[in-house]
């Protein structure tokens, strides 16, 4: 009888127990924004982030931790898939004199790492300040010499100017082995023989998944909001910013709070296999293709 008072009691505490863990609300996640689609975004690019478009993202992250996030080693474009709660930040058409520079200082006080693409013309103008970038631990990529919409060029001229301004950064660098496989194409202009031609020749293509539009003449705390709305619509990915603005100086501390307290992380791109050696390396020669 003991023995039967005592198995009813301990079954009546367990229930009791249970009954105070609630199972997560539906209402968070039925209520939580819809799955937005960057108007930029072509659908080459769409189809390689389908893996983070199909995640879903509560409102809130439920936890807040250190903003520096994982390492992702990437040797193709479709190994970049991000996890619910994390994001890339790219910053493109540098470096550039008197702006670059405080970037780099805001993100050394967050303790991130970022992808600087980098202009072949600005590299050139600037390489102190290129490898400086590099010398931070900053993940160095190429956008072409002059920042020319490829769409507008035959072939070979846009072949020309892609491999122009990855020899350009290269060279700014002071050895090929610092320059990443990372590119973006300016204005995210492209041909599917320009995509599939980098591809071939080993490179990775940078989509971009949140463009803050830094570059309209607006306030830095305007463009950081959006920036700050499209990625809560999406719940992670690849953003897009200019370190030739100085609205983006000015927005990015606030910017990087903002991602802390809502429990977001930044991750580190680094190539798998470092340097261009060893990669079938878009030549001049290629437009045969």
């Amino acid at each position: 009888m003991r023995l039967f008072h005592a198995l009813l009691a301990s079954s009546l505490l367990a229930l009791t127990m249970a009954g105070c863990a609630k199972p997560i609300s539906q209402n968070s996640v039925a209520n939580s924004p819809a799955v937005m689609r960057d108007e930029t975004v072509t659908g080459s690019v769409l189809k390689s982030a389908s893996a983070r478009l199909d995640q879903t993202m509560p409102n809130r992250l439920s936890s807040v931790g250190r903003l520096a996030g994982r390492t992702l080693e990437v040797a193709t474009t479709s190994d970049i898939v991000l996890r619910p709660g994390e994001v890339i930040l790219t910053f493109d058409d540098g470096p550039r004199a008197g702006k670059t520079p405080k970037i780099l200082n805001t993100l050394d006080r967050y303790g991130v790492k970022a992808t600087f693409l980098m202009l072949g013309s600005a590299a050139q103008a600037n390489p102190a300040l290129a490898r400086e970038v590099a010398a931070r631990g900053h993940t160095v990529g190429s956008h072409t010499f002059d920042h020319a919409n490829l769409t507008n060029l035959s072939r070979q001229a846009a072949l020309d100017e892609i491999v122009r301004g990855e020899a350009a950064v290269a060279e700014a660098l002071g050895g090929a082995e610092k320059l990443s496989p990372f590119f973006r194409f300016p204005y995210l202009a492209q041909t599917g023989f320009l995509r599939t031609s980098l591809l071939h020749g080993d490179m990775v293509v940078l989509d971009v998944d949140i463009d803050s539009k830094d570059y309209y003449q607006e306030s830095a705390q305007t463009v950081a909001n959006r920036a700050l709305g499209r990625l809560e619509g999406r719940g992670s990915g690849i953003i897009l910013f200019h370190d030739i603005h100085q609205r983006t100086v000015d927005l990015l501390p606030g910017f990087l709070d903002e991602l802390e307290a809502r429990g977001y992380s930044v991750v580190r791109l680094v190539p798998k296999a470092q340097g261009v050696f060893g990669r079938s390396i878009i030549t001049a020669e290629a437009g045969g293709l």
